[in-house]
C-alpha cells in the first residue's frame, strides 16, 4: 500500500497523471492501476476522473493528508535504522517568507555540511501561513515565518532572531539631524516593498503600533530593484538589516540603522511536534542551537 500512497501524493503534486508516473519512475498505466488498486482496497473513489485528472474527491483529501503522514513516517523509520551505519540521509523540506530567503542559508548551508547525504529542497516565496497549513500536511518539515502564538499552536517554535531596520540612501542623501530616527527617515522619497508582501505588511504594522505610517512613492516586489532604485542617489528604502550581507557590499549605498523608536518582528523557526521526533527535525533542532545560541527561545 505504501507505494500506492505514493502515487496518490505524486498525482496531487502534479495534477496529471504522465508526469506524476514520471516522478515516481513507473509507467502511466502502472500508476493508474496503483491508484485503483488503492480505491478498491479502502473502497471508496480517491481520484475524479475524466478525460483528464480533474482533482481528488472529498474522500481522496482525507487520505492524501494520511498518505503523506504514513510515508513520511516510514522514511523516518529508515533513518532510525540505518543512520548508525550509513548517517542521516533523505530530504530536508524547508519553506520560508521571502524576508527569510537570505537568513535562511545560516541553517540550511550549515545542516548540508554536517549531513552531506541529506538533501535539501527550499521554497523561498510562501507566506507563513501556507508554511504553517504545509508542515501539518507532512508537505514540509520546517519553516521560518512571521509568528504568532495561535498561528503554530501544536508545533515546534523557536524564536530565531528580531529582525532590525535598516535605512539605505546614497551619500548625498543622509540625515542630517537625527539620523536614526524613523520619522526623520519616513519624510524621504521612499522605495519599499509592495504592501501585498507580508514583509511590507509587517512592517507597517509595526510602524502603526508607534502611531506612524510609511508612504512609498516606488513600490516593487523585489530587493534588488530596491537597491537599484537607491543608488541612482533619489530614492531611500528602508529594509531588515539581516536581508544584507549575503548581498555582499554595496558601494555607494549608506546603511543607517533605525532604533528610535525600536521597531522590530519577530522570525521564529517551526517544525512538526511529534513522539518521536524525527532524526531530520533532532538534528535540525540541535544545528539552530548551534547558530543562534544566545538568541534562541523555544515558544511555548
Amino acid at each position: 500500500m505504501l507505494r500506492q500512497l505514493e502515487y496518490l501524493i505524486a498525482l496531487s503534486s502534479e495534477q496529471h497523471f504522465a508526469r506524476a508516473a514520471e516522478e515516481c519512475a513507473v509507467s502511466q498505466p502502472a500508476l493508474s492501476e496503483g491508484i485503483r488498486k488503492l480505491e478498491k482496497e479502502l473502497g471508496v473513489p480517491l481520484v475524479r476522473r475524466g478525460h483528464a485528472f480533474q482533482g481528488l474527491t472529498v474522500e481522496g483529501e482525507t487520505v492524501l493528508k494520511w498518505a503523506r503522514k504514513l510515508v513520511k513516517d516510514h522514511e523516518s523509520l529508515k533513518q532510525e535504522v540505518t543512520h548508525h551505519q550509513a548517517g542521516l540521509n533523505g530530504t530536508l523540506r524547508v519553506g520560508t517568507v521571502p524576508a527569510a530567503s537570505s537568513t535562511v542559508v545560516a541553517l540550511t548551508d550549515a545542516f548540508a555540511r554536517a549531513h552531506p547525504q541529506v538533501k535539501i529542497k527550499v521554497q523561498a516565496s510562501l507566506h507563513s501561513a501556507e508554511i504553517v497549513r504545509q508542515i501539518r500536511n507532512y508537505e514540509l518539515d520546517a519553516g521560518l515565518i512571521y509568528a504568532q502564538p495561535q498561528d503554530v499552536a501544536g508545533l515546534l517554535s523557536f524564536q530565531l532572531y528580531s529582525e532590525e531596520h535598516v535605512l539605505l540612501t546614497a551619500p548625498q542623501m543622509q540625515i542630517r539631524q537625527s539620523p536614526n530616527s524613523w520619522s526623520s527617515a519616513l519624510q524621504l522619497p521612499l522605495c519599499l516593498l509592495d504592501s501585498s508582501l507580508r514583509g511590507r505588511q509587517v512592517l507597517d504594522q509595526a510602524l502603526s503600533q508607534h502611531g506612524m505610517k510609511a508612504t512609498p512613492r516606488i513600490e516593487c516586489d523585489s530587493i534588488v530593484t530596491l537597491l537599484a532604485h537607491v543608488s541612482t542617489g533619489h530614492w531611500a528604502s528602508i529594509v531588515p538589516r539581516q536581508w544584507l550581507p549575503p548581498i555582499g557590499a554595496l558601494p555607494g549605498i549608506v546603511q543607517t540603522r533605525l532604533d528610535d523608536p525600536e521597531v522590530t518582528s519577530q522570525i521564529s523557526l517551526v517544525m512538526e511536534d511529534g513522539e518521536p521526533l524525527s532524526l531530520m527535525s533532532q538534528a535540525l533542532t540541535k544545528l539552530i542551537s548551534e547558530i543562534f545560541p544566545q538568541k534562541i527561545q523555544r515558544e511555548q
